[in-house]
């Protein structure tokens, strides 16, 4: 289903050619550039190399551009989607549009105001209520609370999150943060709603949801922006699609087409690789690395002021059994609050249970969130060196590993940046690449690779199949179906707090894509 009849709106070629139904642009974009200063590897000088460095005459600053001669126009009733690999400059590009950042070249107009989700629960207050912070980012917003009061019901029934409305969000999964923060930026009717990496943590079912959502929203707004590596969000929702690669556009236009062009060979590059993945060629044993009996965890819930209800809880998850053997490389799949979080940070020590028991034979590394244990402050290398001495290593190992996680990640000179300046993708790309490094006796990894791209996917598909050579097994959550049927073995559907299915990761996924479609 498309939005809008896109024989009506797309000519042969629609970058050469206005719409018919809008004569002025509501977003402008003439040469746009903007870079950023490189080389400061601050976290591998001493004090004395920084104050020598500091005042040494005739050192020149060095920059590379993040988005270079960009020419886009938007247009009332658009919904483009913006493809394109992690670092691309996707996130600079909405950055530009929502004025967090002026261009250090040409100019940027937009003509409406704007409202910016640029990363998973940005303006959240973690400490607060889903309620709180229903009004919080309202007001920011520049509403009224009285003009929130009017669309708060209709706010929490979209975003699906039930009785998790009144609790913290610290016990919030990525996928039911991202849920609420979407269903607030979208409620609220902006003229200019930008979604960067917004829809990269939801489920199958909220995906569809969402991109039905943003057909209504376009009727009163004036244009959506969403950056995703969905493709198939792109294809069937949005009107226009654009790619850039290496900050720059490549094409503008036809969805179909340029998704087309996007998955396949494109000139000099090389083509984007597809997700065709073999399974990991490690030998199940049957030794049992980890052991879950029972296991239940209870949140206290808590009323519309915060106050914890006497005597009422509530059970993310109840009486869960299963087993990890060496060996096994674990998806665990299920809809959006099913439990999937709260038991990775059962597994890795955070959370105690509160009924049955969890037994883990080795070290833990957890990956549990885009960026987690990262001070946005601090560069990309010396984030490094902070998780890195968190995980137990030392300076000395750091050092010498410090190469090999950067040439991973493929930041390159992006390394020497604050981490405040990087995409959901580029932050999980950085996640992945130091806790894999590591190479942990096992390895959780919570939705840290929905915001990669293709590619990138199939890094950390090899990755796990070396990892495997020394670690015991490997646990990953994610809403990347095909991830999970071409590289794990094993797969657990989570539905409810329960384990539906425990088996083969095919018929795993199987069975919870036909109860997702069943039950839309």
């Amino acid at each position: 289903m498309r939005p809008v009849d896109s024989d009506k709106i797309f000519s042969p070629d629609p970058g050469q050619v206005e719409p018919a139904y809008a004569q002025e642009p509501v977003v402008i974009m003439e040469k746009a550039g903007l870079k950023y200063p490189t080389g400061n590897r601050r976290s591998l000088e001493n004090l004395q190399s920084r104050v020598f460095n500091l005042f040494r005459k005739g050192r020149q600053k060095k920059y590379f551009w993040a988005l270079d001669q960009i020419d886009f126009r938007g247009y009332a009733g658009d919904i483009v989607g913006v493809i394109g690999r992690n670092g691309a400059g996707k996130s600079t590009f909405c950055r530009l549009i929502a004025n967090v950042l002026k261009p250090d070249s040409g100019r940027v107009h937009v003509n409406g105001k704007v409202s910016a989700l640029l990363a998973l629960g940005t303006g959240f207050n973690y400490q607060l209520s889903g309620r709180d912070n229903v009004y919080l980012n309202g007001m920011m917003l520049g509403f009224t609370r009285s003009q929130i009061d009017t669309i708060f019901d209709e706010i929490v029934d979209f975003s699906g999150i039930g009785r998790f409305i009144n609790e913290p969000l610290k016990n919030y999964s990525i996928g039911m943060r991202a849920r609420l923060a979407f269903s607030i930026g979208a409620m609220i009717e902006p003229e200019v709603l930008i979604l960067d990496e917004a829809l990269s943590a939801g489920d199958i079912a909220f995906a569809e949801k969402a991109g039905r959502k943003l057909q209504e929203v376009i009727r009163n707004s004036k244009i959506v922006i969403v950056v995703t590596h969905n493709l198939e969000f792109v294809e069937k929702y949005c009107t226009k699609a654009l790619w850039i690669d290496q900050g720059k556009v490549r094409e503008y236009g036809d969805p179909l087409k340029i998704v087309q062009a996007y998955r396949g060979p494109y000139k000099d590059r090389k083509p984007i690789p597809t997700i065709e993945l073999l399974r990991p060629r490690n030998v199940i044993s049957e030794q049992v690395v980890v052991n879950v009996e029972k296991l239940g965890i209870s949140f206290p819930v808590h009323d519309r002021t915060g106050q914890e209800r006497k005597k009422k809880s509530f059970w993310p998850l109840k009486q869960v059994d299963f087993k990890v053997k060496k060996g096994d490389v674990v998806g665990i799949v299920g809809r959006n609050g099913a439990g999937k979080t709260t038991l990775c940070r059962v597994l890795s020590g955070i959370l105690k249970p509160d009924k049955g028991h969890v037994f883990v034979d080795g070290e833990t590394t957890a990956l549990l969130s885009f960026g987690t244990g990262f001070n946005i402050q601090l560069t990309g290398r010396e984030n490094i060196l902070l998780n890195g001495l968190m995980l137990g290593m030392s300076r000395k190992q750091l050092t010498h590993l410090s190469k090999d996680i950067i040439d991973f990640s493929e930041l390159g000179s992006i390394i020497d940046q604050p981490v405040k300046q990087y995409s959901s993708g580029m932050l999980a790309k950085l996640g992945f690449s130091i806790a894999a490094t590591i190479k942990p006796d096992i390895f959780i990894i919570d939705e840290a690779l929905n915001a990669g791209d293709i590619s990138f996917y199939k890094k950390a598909s090899d990755k796990i199949q070396e990892l495997l050579e020394e670690a015991k097994a490997v646990i990953v959550v994610t809403h990347s179906m095909p991830f999970v049927n071409q590289v794990c073995n094993r797969g657990l559907w989570l539905e409810n707090g329960v384990i539906e299915f425990d088996g083969q990761a095919r018929q795993a996924v199987s069975a919870y894509v036909n109860h997702m479609r069943q039950n839309r």
